[in-house]
């Protein structure tokens, strides 16, 4: 509808130079291959001059068929045979489990401090708790409508109700209800010890809940940082079905507890059986900046491994499905006693470790500090220039969620905003000594200080506060920002930040229908380099709208 018009106007305004669309694919299927070359001469038509690609198994070259390299090679022919950009996505530094499934001990580390952990009569240490633990996690007990124990709940009687009929054990679980579109919601208050590891299971039920997404185990440190971020396997109408979370406690020797569901409409969920543990090995990390030490309980004795504990691994880690792919919680590990250990039955140890921490749907961040990260990237980009001889490389920094924590990033004393900036040259270094000459561009939110990289408040899981502050610094004026920060305030300050910094940007709109429409962004940016039609979703429907509203005069 859009294309003859679109096409039109390229000729008599003045328009971005770069104009591309953005494909997330998975190119060992030959129908997906089909159908990325049918994106790309639509794309063609509608005035786009390039492909932005990412495919999972860029980090896979070594392990996929022959069929693959076929439909690399056929896929990126046709992108250039319709005279197209192609940009190949490389470096996932922050949704980094396509880069962990060669080594899944290079995750960032959450350290774990002097955890006691007791020798059993079978020869083997488990993880013990030193804390109370939750009080009346069953909600057995009441006072009023209140369960005791607990901090406070949102409108009890109403909104949060002691249900006796319905129960996954005991007598009672904790019901809410429609709080017309509010917040339901019950707190605890923790007294924990800092940087420990634990394990939360406890059991939901629904009936025609409408707050799905909304639902969550939200865990708040004394700053108010969030210390847990799975999602919660939670579906509209479900039995009794138990889940499980891990937090790392960090720097705080107290924490807030929430369970319910920020805007809470329709339906009704239940919450019972909460129980608190340690965490134990679960997702354990070992590399050299992730140490593992055992210690006496005095402090005096470090204890050697392979002569006084074996075991100190979780093979499930990274590898929970398929090699990148972890989980929140499985069967902890168990380290044993080899003949001759100085640990006898019944001696309690003090383990430091670190472990790694998973955020919404299975997202985990690589290790920045670690030297072995940089054989991998290295190894990367030059498969992909020799597979797909890529007009350009999209270093793949985006909302790197962990970080600052373990030995490896601590070692030297950089902050985390440092460690990226080293980071960014490290990879832009190696784009322009595998292929010169050719265009290398980043996400901009992890290097933006009006989005991602604010140098005030907490960020996930990172250390300290502002942790990005000055990673921008890594940026030479080459490279090329592809800018998403669409919020209102602070998109046009965004905008002047790189300007001023000498860097083309490329606005990279549309994110399946939400943000600012192109054609007012672009004349707040008076006319940027390019611009992107972006869409995690892989909707292509307004692919011409998009081309009509950037060809706007």
């Amino acid at each position: 509808m859009f294309a003859p018009l679109a096409a039109a106007l390229l000729l008599t305004n003045p328009i971005p130079a770069k104009r591309w669309v953005y494909l997330m694919t998975n190119l060992l299927v030959d129908a997906n291959v089909d159908s990325a070359l049918t994106l790309a001469e639509r794309a063609k038509k509608a005035g786009y001059t390039g492909i932005v690609v990412s495919d999972s198994k860029f980090c896979r070259w070594d392990s996929v068929p022959e069929r693959y390299l076929t439909n690399v090679k056929r896929f990126s022919k046709g992108v250039k045979d319709d005279g197209l950009d192609l940009i190949v996505a490389v470096a996932p530094i922050g949704y980094a489990n396509d880069l962990l499934s060669r080594d899944p001990n290079l995750a960032e580390g959450l350290p774990v401090s002097d955890a006691p952990f007791a020798a059993q009569p079978d020869g083997t240490l488990v993880p013990v708790a030193d804390d109370a633990g939750f009080k009346n996690g069953g909600f057995e007990s009441t006072q009023g409508s209140s369960p005791s124990g607990w901090s406070w709940v949102d409108e009890p009687g109403k909104v949060c109700v002691l249900d006796h009929d319905v129960m996954a054990e005991g007598a009672t679980s904790l019901r809410m209800d429609d709080a017309g579109g509010g917040n339901a919601r019950a707190c605890q208050t923790l007294k924990v010890e800092p940087f420990r590891y634990y394990h939360v299971r406890l059991s939901v039920k629904t009936e025609d809940f409408d707050g799905v997404g909304n639902a969550h185990v939200t865990i708040l440190g004394k700053s108010g940082q969030g210390l847990q971020y799975r999602s919660l396997p939670v579906q509209r109408t479900m039995d009794w079905t138990p889940i499980d979370v891990t937090f790392n406690t960090l720097d705080n020797h107290e924490v807030n507890f929430y369970i319910g569901v920020w805007g809470m409409k329709g339906g009704h969920i239940w919450w019972d059986d909460l129980h608190l543990e340690p965490g134990g090995l679960v997702n354990l990390v070992r590399r050299p900046g992730a140490p593992f030490i055992v210690k006496s309980a005095d402090g005096k004795t470090t204890y050697t491994e392979g002569k006084d504990f074996d075991g100190a691994k979780d093979p499930k880690m990274g590898n929970a499905a398929w090699p990148g792919d972890y989980d929140a919680w499985h069967t902890p590990p168990r380290m044993s006693l080899p003949a001759g250990s100085q640990i006898h039955h019944g001696d309690r140890v003090l383990v430091s470790y670190c472990h790694t921490a998973m955020i919404y749907d299975g997202q985990v961040t690589c290790c920045l500090g670690e030297p072995a990260l940089y054989d991998i990237i290295r190894w990367q980009i030059q498969q992909v220039h020799k597979y797909m001889q890529p007009s350009g490389y999209l270093l793949s920094h985006d909302e790197i969620r962990v970080g600052g924590w373990d030995t490896g990033c601590t070692k030297d004393g950089r902050t985390p905003g440092q460690l990226l900036a080293d980071n960014v040259k490290k990879c832009v270094a190696m784009v322009r000594a595998e292929d010169p000459g050719k265009m290398i561009c980043v996400w901009s939110d992890m290097f933006d200080p009006y989005h991602n990289a604010s140098p005030a408040g907490s960020y996930y899981l990172l250390k300290g506060q502002g942790p990005w502050k000055d990673s921008w610094l890594g940026l030479d004026e080459d490279v090329v920002v592809l800018n998403w920060n669409m919020q209102e305030g602070k998109r046009q300050q965004s905008l002047k930040f790189f300007d001023m910094r000498g860097q083309n940007q490329i606005l990279a709109g549309y994110y399946d229908g939400g943000g600012t429409p192109i054609d007012k962004w672009m004349k707040e940016a008076g006319r940027p380099y390019g611009v992107m039609y972006t869409t995690w979703q892989g909707q292509y429907k307004d692919l011409e709208r998009f081309a009509h509203d950037w060809a706007k005069p």
